[in-house]
């Protein structure tokens, strides 16, 4: 019988295991979570010493955090990229929430005084979008927004001697004034101070007080700022505005002033510093990217390219972006102001934003890019969004069957910059979602947000070091169940980094930046008009054409004209060489509405004979219809009086109806008054599966099977122009047009085809209809 007592035999390879840990000396920083130091550091500063470590070593990481809390960075210079609510937010908070009066001086500008922002130019909605169709400036929305967060409590203590209480009922008064909205013209100068609460809460220094009095004086006063008075404002942007215009003599009307684009330039540069130096904010605080107006295009993946931030970004095209890219109104300069600082900064940051409106448009800008990778010396981090954002990032470009992941979002920007990514950044901080109850992101999840996940080995064989690490607010998410930026906690991240990266060697030098192109070199386009210009001739356009509208009243008939203003200002992709074989819009009562629809259910078309959008009654009560309608019959415009005649006939077979046979005969090349020339129109008729008679080229014909539908190629060229413009306008060429979307069968020919075609279709819609 087999004794227990007997000792069991050792397995070596586990005995020489624990000899080899036994060598080993712990550290008391392997005792913290991750496994890249700098994501111990950080987590040792923003969560502390963890529980349950022995007294020595939780002395020496204690030690450690004091040393970095110690780190001297008030002499650093900081210069930080992007735009909007991201920018702010790690600046000084976001200052248009109606909580950051509660802590209104955190952020990189408590702990790195002299954090500059270089901000881009391209937003052209909501206020500022009001703005671009009057004066000839550029969006100023985003750098007001900055400007406000960029306010530090010493400044304000400095020049007005406050107490911190009395800095914060000064900031609690700004907010409400440079946040303050109308819709309606303000009926005066002291109304609009009252509205705002400038003139009924005395809480501002006397300077401030007196210097926003007069600026807002001023929007009353120049002839040339009160248009802007009847247009949904933010109080903000027409202060930065004022404080702009007051610079200008008043001579220079807005008229000209496009045409002088440096006496506009030196005025936006001394009308912003002004303010920040007046606010309490570092005198370069906030620098656009150019002083040049510019705006955003965008190509998805199926070949459509649209072009406005504000439209790509509530566009739902169901197709990953594929490139984007900046026109400018002329060739785009960089201040050397902006270039110095670039060459200065000790740390630069690439804020969390929009991925396509935010940080690329900034160094789209020629120089920018390339001043950042001269810059070997310099700690670079860009900043990942916590959240996929719909239209942009919710699927990927590369792969479109999955969610989009942090190695898009890098590679989204090496296509798009200048040079790529390369010297540009090498760190990336990204959400720690390892503390956020799952509830949480489930809500999220609910309407339709999803985390930006880390994919961390793709990331790095990129070139680029992620940094996970809790960088939101604990509070927003104890309190409201939400997830943001916090920007206390990234102040303190930004400075631990630079601790570890000044006194931690790098394992890898960075390598010298040439400042070339390299592949993904871009050349800047100045195809772009400036916004005002564009605005006031759609408006002498319109003035110049009729609108009959039986019944109708003037009111009615300016409020068409408004409508059809707005509608061509949303869609800056018509040319107004669109608009040229159109004379009028007439409304046809539904009554005498005598068009056949057996083929459609389209109730507008241009009519060749007299050159006006003929639109039935019925559509002008809703503003989408109207839109769509127009449109449509806009596109239709384009053909002209292509077709001399049509005919429909039926295909018999010994008395077996087998479908129709529709027959187009073109103008004569000498009558025709067509947006085509003779080979694109032939083109496009070949695309939309028209027949070309091999013995009289104007003869088109297409065979049309038993009862099947049938889209002639007048209405497919209006149908076409609507859903390029936004696809939710016509749904039936969404379907048609998903197509490009199914990998085709090498089994099915015929689908390869209908593919083909598609694609052919929107590449002749991006290229010939809409010349990009």
């Amino acid at each position: 019988m087999e004794s227990h007592d007997k000792p069991h035999p050792l397995n070596p390879e586990v005995v020489e295991s624990l000899k080899q840990i036994d060598k080993i000396s712990l550290s008391p920083l392997d005792l913290l979570p991750h496994e890249d130091l700098h994501e111990k550091l950080v987590e040792l500063v923003l969560a502390g010493v963890p529980d349950g470590i022995p007294p020595e070593p939780a002395s020496s990481l204690q030690q450690v955090k004091d040393a970095l809390a110690r780190e001297p960075v008030s002499d650093l210079n900081v210069v930080v990229f992007g735009g909007g609510t991201g920018l702010s937010t790690i600046i000084g908070g976001d200052s248009r929430s109606e909580t950051w009066i509660n802590d209104p001086f955190s952020g990189l500008k408590a702990l790195f005084p002299k954090t500059r922002s270089i901000v881009c130019v391209t937003d052209d909605g909501g206020s500022t979008g009001e703005l671009l169709k009057d004066l000839p400036l550029i969006a100023l929305g985003d750098i007001r927004h900055v400007l406000l967060s960029s306010i530090q409590l010493a400044k304000l203590q400095e020049l007005y001697g406050l107490t911190e209480s009395g800095a914060a009922q000064c900031i609690e008064v700004l907010a409400s004034v440079f946040n303050y909205r109308f819709s309606e013209t303000p009926e005066s100068c002291e109304q609009l101070l009252s509205d705002c609460g400038l003139t009924t809460q005395k809480a501002l220094p006397v300077v401030i007080q007196a210097v926003l009095e007069k600026i807002i004086d001023n929007l009353f006063v120049d002839a040339r700022l009160q248009i802007a008075l009847r247009r949904p404002q933010c109080l903000g942007n027409l202060i930065l505005v004022s404080s702009v215009y007051e610079q200008i003599p008043r001579h220079y009307g807005n008229s000209v002033l496009h045409a002088e684009p440096e006496i506009i330039r030196q005025n936006l540069h001394r009308g912003i510093t002004s303010l920040c130096v007046i606010l309490g904010a570092d005198e370069q605080a906030v620098m656009p990217c150019t002083y040049v107006p510019a705006e955003l295009s965008v190509r998805y993946t199926n070949g459509v390219q649209v072009t406005g931030e504000s439209k790509s970004g509530d566009a739902r095209r169901g197709y990953p972006v594929e490139s984007v890219c900046v026109h400018f109104c002329k060739e785009p300069e960089v201040t050397d102001e902006v270039l110095q600082l670039i060459k200065n900064a000790d740390i630069m940051i690439m804020a969390p934003g929009s991925l396509y409106s935010s940080l690329i448009p900034v160094f789209q800008v020629p120089g920018i890019a390339d001043a950042v990778k001269n810059n070997t010396h310099a700690l670079k981090i860009l900043v990942a969004n916590l959240w996929v954002q719909a239209g942009e990032t919710d699927l990927s470009f590369t792969e479109p069957d999955r969610k989009f992941l942090l190695s898009d979002l890098l590679k989204a920007y090496d296509l798009n910059i200048p040079g790529g990514n390369e010297g540009l950044f090498d760190k990336v901080l990204c959400l720690s979602l390892k503390d956020v109850p799952a509830s949480v992101i489930q809500n999220y999840a609910v309407e339709g947000k999803n985390p930006i996940y880390l994919d961390r080995e793709k990331v790095r064989q990129q070139g680029i070091v992620p940094l996970e690490c809790g960088i939101y607010s604990t509070s927003s998410l104890r309190e409201y169940g939400v997830i943001r930026h916090d920007p206390k906690q990234f102040a303190l991240v930004v400075r631990t980094l630079w601790a570890s990266f000044v006194h931690i060697p790098a394992t890898e030098k960075q390598k010298q930046a040439t400042g070339a192109a390299g592949r993904n070199g871009k050349k800047y386009l100045t195809s772009m008009e400036v916004p005002c210009l564009r605005y006031r001739a759609i408006r002498e356009y319109l003035s110049d054409i009729t609108i009959e509208f039986q019944g109708g009243s003037q009111k009615t008939i300016q409020t068409i004209r408004d409508t059809l203003q707005n509608i061509l200002w949303l869609h800056k992709d018509i040319p107004f060489s669109h608009l040229r074989f159109v004379k009028g819009v007439q409304c046809v009562a539904n009554e005498d509405w005598k068009r056949n629809q057996n083929w459609d259910k389209v109730y507008s078309f241009f009519d060749p004979d007299d050159s006006l959008v003929k639109i039935r009654q019925d559509q002008f009560s809703s503003q989408t219809g109207f839109e769509i309608a127009f449109l449509v019959a806009i596109g239709q415009g384009l053909l002209g009086n292509y077709a001399e005649r049509k005919e429909i006939c039926d295909v018999d077979v010994k008395n077996n109806f087998l479908g129709k046979a529709y027959h187009l005969y073109l103008t004569s090349p000498e009558k025709r008054n067509c947006y085509f020339s003779e080979q694109e129109l032939a083109y496009y008729l070949s695309l939309s599966r028209m027949a070309q008679d091999p013995h009289d080229l104007r003869h088109f014909t297409r065979l049309v099977n038993g009862r099947e539908g049938f889209t002639p190629p007048g209405l497919l060229m209006g149908l076409l122009y609507a859903w390029y413009l936004d696809n939710r306008f016509a749904s039936h060429i969404e379907y048609k047009m998903a197509v490009i979307k199914i990998d085709p069968s090498d089994l099915i020919p015929e689908q390869v085809r209908m593919k083909s075609r598609r694609e052919k279709l929107t590449v002749f819609f991006r290229e010939v209809v809409f010349g990009h």
